[in-house]
């Protein structure tokens, strides 16, 4: 089993950067493949990136291309998201989530999920 805790969000300005941390707990985590989803008043759950067990593959979604960064370091068991030039669509429940499968952008093939971290952008 995996625990996941995420932590860091906030209210910040448009432009402004926030980081979010995923505390993970389990003897598998270094082998799970670990995805970041985000969720907004009234619309579906989308997708933000994912990352390897290993960190040598990542990959965030086209809306967060070139602002969101997600990593890992397997020996502090967490999961990072860091999130620049965020804008007011940004706003949204951010949750982590482990698979079992090395890389996934499909939740269904998500078994763990976080409770969730409010990001809030407004100016």
């Amino acid at each position: 089993q995996v625990r996941l805790v995420e932590s860091g969000g906030g209210l910040v300005q448009p432009g402004d950067s926030l980081r979010l941390s995923c505390a993970a707990s389990g003897a598998t985590f270094t082998r799970n493949g670990m995805g970041w989803f985000r969720q907004a008043p009234g619309k579906e759950r989308e997708f933000v990136g994912g990352i390897n067990w290993s960190g040598t593959i990542r990959s965030v979604a086209n809306s967060v291309k070139g602002r969101f960064i997600i990593s890992r370091d397997n020996n502090k068991n967490t999961v990072y998201l860091q999130m620049n030039s965020l804008k007011l669509e940004d706003t949204a429940v951010y949750y982590c989530a482990a698979t079992p499968l090395g890389w996934s952008g499909n939740p269904l093939d998500y078994k763990y999920w976080g409770q969730g971290t409010q990001v809030t952008v407004s100016s």
